[in-house]
């Protein structure tokens, strides 16, 4: 048994099954119902609106007399009566749903397209042959001080310069440890559309048509946006190659990401 087959099938279906566990029920937050607004209704219903008569106003003679007597005095005038009004009392603050993602358009979400699988420590992952920017044999890397743990190193490759990313650490960084790092055998490096940034892999496992249908994909914004969907046969995850850029250049990691508050 390879190295690369450590990790047992029981563990690796939990990690996915996790996956799977979408945010939609994130998104059903409780709304105000026709029971609660039935109270408000009938305390209206019962409340009478009170409105102060209007002060008569004084005679002439009355005004007469009253001139004659403050003389120098200023009389301020009276203001007009306010009325009275009963004001409906506040409803409980509801929170409103989160608005749903705006999904970015892929080319490969309009109908059959392929996409080529490749192992890292036991976890099979997929991506999109139109986001696929090549597949290089892992060389020697230059590490770099101040990068995420992450970050494995540059690799020279026909004077380009590729940022390599330790696939295993950062898909599943709470699974990662000594045991895992020690068996781990990168072979390959799966660029990531025209970027410099390149996936470290064990092993290339095939290309393989697949349909619309064939995934469970994440319609809503969640804790996993480098996750497209989920294939469903095959229990892999489809990554987002344009959120995973997006990702690596803000030097995030998976986790980092899972626990921050969007």
């Amino acid at each position: 048994m390879s190295k690369s087959g450590f990790a047992s099938e029981k563990v690796m279906r939990s990690y996915l099954d996790a996956l799977l566990i979408e945010e939609d029920e994130q998104q059903a937050l409780a709304q105000p119902d026709e029971a609660e607004l039935r109270p408000v209704a009938r305390l209206l219903e019962k409340v009478n609106v009170i409105e102060q008569p209007a002060r008569a106003a004084p005679s002439k003679e009355l005004q007469a007399k009253a001139v004659e007597k403050t003389k120098a005095r200023v009389v301020t005038p009276v203001a007009a009566p306010i009325s009275t009004s009963v004001v409906a009392p506040r409803m409980a603050n509801k929170i409103a749903p989160p608005p749903k993602a705006v999904v970015e358009e892929k080319e490969y979400r309009k109908g059959d397209f392929q996409a080529l699988f490749f192992d890292v420590a036991g976890l099979m992952v997929a991506v999109p042959l139109t986001e696929l920017g090549g597949i290089h044999n892992m060389g020697k890397l230059n590490t770099l001080i101040g990068k995420p743990d992450w970050f494995m190193g540059v690799m020279v490759h026909r004077e380009n310069k590729l940022s390599i990313v330790n696939t295993a650490k950062w898909v599943m960084p709470e699974k990662y440890d000594d045991t895992l790092e020690n068996n781990l055998e990168y072979q390959y490096i799966i660029m990531l559309d025209n970027s410099s940034w390149g996936l470290a892999c064990e092993k290339l496992v095939n290309t393989v048509t697949l349909s619309q249908d064939d995934v469970k994909w994440r319609e809503h914004s969640g804790r996993r946006p480098w996750l497209a969907g989920l294939i469903k046969e095959r229990m892999c995850a489809l990554l987002d190659v344009s959120a995973l850029i997006k990702l690596f250049e803000q030097g995030q990691s998976s986790l980092e990401d899972m626990l921050s508050v969007e």
